[in-house]
């Protein structure tokens, strides 16, 4: 797929591969919408991206206001015209046990990461459909193909999206709309310090993982080589959290002798 003058729109934009992403879909030439909650923080990366005014809009968006999306989709379209890559890429992680984690923040996690997601791509999809072109690549995870302690609802919100953009996808590639799932494994940006941890709070610390991750740009543009290759799913990982994917197929029992308190130390730091 060729990018140039194509209008993306990309949420979590303001930080983290989302912001990354920005930077390397503008040098693409493609045309952007930036979405996240702090509005500040979009026109930083506006600025830093240095395109022309008319090929970046930045549009406050808020994942668990999906009574908005509607509106919000018909901004993009009476400022662009049209959408041709939706890039949901917003979420938050998680870092405490199941039992810890008050109801009210696990349904926050749930609707940000999953639900949400997928009312906002409800409300784009059928503009792609109508099109018979464009695209969604989405922001999945490792944690979407392995479980591991201290990241259940992470884990779920993942392992939901795989199961529901793997299915979307046989609906609508006939129609040519392409679906792409991208599985991060540990990515150097701050989503340990935002993560759900004790009494609801944010984790506020760098895991030692995340630190020694893959960087944010580099993510960026392998995300965005898969998409234009027109692959349907990519996993963008060091080595060892690789290799688990492929033993959680075909050597579960092994994979759960390296895992079973992987996360558990990373927490306890």
């Amino acid at each position: 797929m060729n990018l140039t003058n194509k209008v993306v729109w990309i949420t979590g934009a303001s930080s983290g591969i989302g912001e990354a992403l920005a930077h390397e879909f503008a040098k693409e030439g493609a045309k952007l919408v930036l979405s996240a909650r702090r509005l500040e923080e979009l026109e930083r990366v506006k600025r830093e991206l240095s395109l022309p005014e008319n090929a970046v809009m930045t549009l406050p968006i808020d994942m668990l206001r999906p009574e908005e999306f509607a509106a919000k989709t018909q901004s993009v379209l009476a400022h662009f015209g049209r959408i041709d890559v939706l890039v949901p890429n917003a979420g938050v992680s998680q870092r405490e046990k199941f039992l810890d984690i008050a109801p009210a923040d696990f349904k926050r996690l749930m609707d940000t990461n999953f639900t949400n997601l997928v009312l906002l791509t409800r409300e784009v999809l059928p503009h792609l459909l109508a099109q018979k072109s464009g695209g969604i690549l989405v922001t999945s995870s490792v944690s979407g193909k392995i479980g591991t302690s201290f990241r259940t609802f992470y884990s779920a919100s993942k392992h939901a999206i795989q199961g529901f953009f793997d299915s979307l996808r046989g609906e609508v590639w006939q129609e040519g709309v392409q679906v792409t799932i991208v599985c991060p494994g540990y990515i150097k940006t701050n989503i340990s310090y935002n993560a759900i941890g004790k009494d609801g709070k944010p984790f506020g610390k760098m895991d030692e993982n995340q630190a020694k991750g893959i960087p944010a740009d580099v993510c960026a543009r392998k995300m965005i080589a898969a998409f234009k290759a027109g692959k349907r799913e990519v996993v963008i990982a060091g080595f060892m959290e690789t290799l688990g994917t492929y033993l959680k197929r075909f050597a579960p029992a092994l994979l759960w002798q390296f895992t079973k308190n992987y996360s558990i130390k990373s927490v306890d730091q």
